[in-house]
């Protein structure tokens, strides 16, 4: 089986879609597939796929842009650009099916009619949602693929009567992600403060700045963030104001967040809509408690003894965390336990059973 995967930031980023479409790509090799990864990053030693470079504008540089239908987000953007050097590099006949998670214009590229012979296959992942399989309006009217991986419940449910679907949710690395020494003199954290860890993109809707306000009704707490995005300066602006010398914000290599969600005592996400939630399985695969948004999906993800609210009062969002942070120790082992029922190998397993259907 030849599988291409396509996005414009594979190598570039380690956030959830990236994190998500190399690892399946590395277990897939070890099945036999032979897989081909098309991004804007650079190639990287010792990786068991195929990398190919197509160049792009980084989505950084379009966070002033204006948005509007077509060009949605500053990742919009960033795919434009990607569009010409995939059309360059994507020669059709060379694989068995196509997957991406990018649209309009990466999934438009991987589904353009081919030359010679028929184009393969393709596979669409709803990482970043499933608007572009449900919605009707403006360039998602021109959405379409042979097979729709659906990363949680709710977005199988919601398309599986229109699309070939496969419920498959991401994974998570146990063997990185797993209880060990934290090492907070590494990252500059008080060695015995209760220590607080958001890992987000910064933009709106991940409501960093509702953590912050929660996290400075604590006293004692300090709070670490791993993230960048839009946001930024709004999000340091805020932290100064109300967790002067007791926040920090760090951007790192995939290699060393495991060290980071061993360093922290709780683990903090407050988005209302995730389509999946990788930040979830790292932090149970930690042994960390979880208090997060209360939804139906989260709960799919880290089951039912972990503190959940849908309330926005900081007040309320603290006391969660208090109640996190005293959480018995015994419930340490009951996440990583769970966490491993996800872990990347029997996902991998998964999407080759329905690539190769949908193939």
């Amino acid at each position: 089986m030849r599988v291409l995967f396509a996005l414009p930031g594979l190598h570039r980023y380690n956030r959830g879609a990236e994190v998500a479409l190399t690892s399946i790509a590395r277990e897939l090799v070890k099945t036999g597939a032979a897989v081909t990864l098309i991004g804007s990053g650079p190639r990287q030693e010792g990786t068991p796929y195929r990398f190919i470079r197509a160049s792009s504008i980084r989505r950084e540089n379009f966070e002033l842009f204006p948005f509007f239908p077509l060009f949605r987000s500053e990742t919009a953007y960033e795919e434009a650009t990607f569009a010409p050097g995939l059309l360059l590099s994507y020669v059709p006949n060379e694989y068995d099916v196509t997957v991406t998670c990018g649209y309009p214009f990466t999934n438009w590229v991987l589904r353009r009619p081919a030359l010679r012979n028929s184009r393969p296959p393709h596979v669409f992942v709803t990482q970043n949602g499933d608007w572009p399989a449900h919605a009707r309006n403006s360039e998602y009217g021109f959405f379409g693929c042979e097979g729709l991986v659906c990363t949680n419940p709710a977005y199988h449910e919601r398309n599986w009567r229109r699309w070939r679907c496969a419920l498959i949710p991401n994974g998570v690395d146990c063997e990185r992600f797993c209880p060990g020494p934290a090492a907070r003199e590494l990252f500059g954290l008080p060695s015995d403060g209760f220590v607080v860890l958001m890992v987000s993109a910064l933009i709106s809707s991940k409501r960093v700045e509702s953590g912050i306000a929660a996290v400075s009704k604590i006293p004692d707490a300090y709070l670490v963030v791993a993230g960048d995005g839009p946001l930024r300066d709004q999000i340091d602006r805020t932290a100064e104001q109300l967790l002067a010398g007791r926040f920090s914000r760090v951007s790192l290599t995939s290699e060393i967040m495991p060290a980071l969600y061993r360093s922290a005592d709780v683990f903090l996400h407050l988005s209302r809509e995730e389509s999946f939630g990788n930040v979830f399985l790292e932090a149970i695969a930690s042994g960390l408690p979880v208090v997060a948004h209360d939804s139906a999906n989260t709960r799919w993800i880290v089951g039912e003894h972990e503190f959940l609210l849908k309330s926005n009062d900081p007040d309320e969002i603290a006391l969660q965390l208090r109640s996190a942070r005293d959480a018995p120790s015994a419930l340490r082992s009951k996440r990583v336990a769970r966490a491993v029922a996800f872990a990347w190998p029997d996902i991998a397993r998964r999407y080759r059973e329905f690539l190769e259907t949908v193939i």
